[in-house]
């Protein structure tokens, strides 16, 4: 069985909202290439332990630009099969459990390249939790919401 979870929103729905602009310093969104935010990604993928890193199993890890139309302050979302509920038939036919890391609103949400990073960061450990069978209520009470 798939499940689509563990949606990571900005804070209070859009932390834009609470500001009163669309983010970044001068009320504007951030500006990073989709190049420079995939290489913010992979740098926070690197920073996982290389215990928890072997232990993924099936997963990849995806930049899209915009969140689903449903959805627009989600800044990543985890689809498929949580590895603690994986039984031993699981594998056959099952295609890889996907990772979503949104673009354009983690660009809105930021007042610069550094919070940028910080927020993939954060995004992608949550995400991760997630394919572990780590829930957002677990999630919120380690400060990784």
């Amino acid at each position: 069985m798939s499940i689509r979870s563990g949606g990571r929103k900005s804070k209070a729905g859009s932390v834009a909202q609470v500001r009163g602009t669309a983010g970044g310093q001068d009320g504007g969104v951030v500006e990073m290439t989709r190049e420079e935010f995939e290489d913010a990604v992979r740098d926070a993928l690197d920073e996982i332990p290389e215990e928890l890193a072997a232990m993924m199993d099936n997963v990849v890890v995806l930049v899209e630009d915009d969140a689903p139309d449903d959805e627009p302050d989600l800044l990543g979302l985890y689809e498929g099969t949580p590895l603690t509920e994986r039984g031993e038939f699981w594998a056959a036919g099952s295609l890889p459990d996907r990772i979503f890391v949104y673009r354009l609103p983690t660009l809105a949400i930021c007042e610069d390249r550094d919070e940028v990073v910080e927020e993939v960061a954060i995004t992608v450990v949550h995400e991760i939790a997630h394919h572990f069978g780590i829930d957002d209520e677990r999630l919120h009470a380690l400060g990784w919401a």
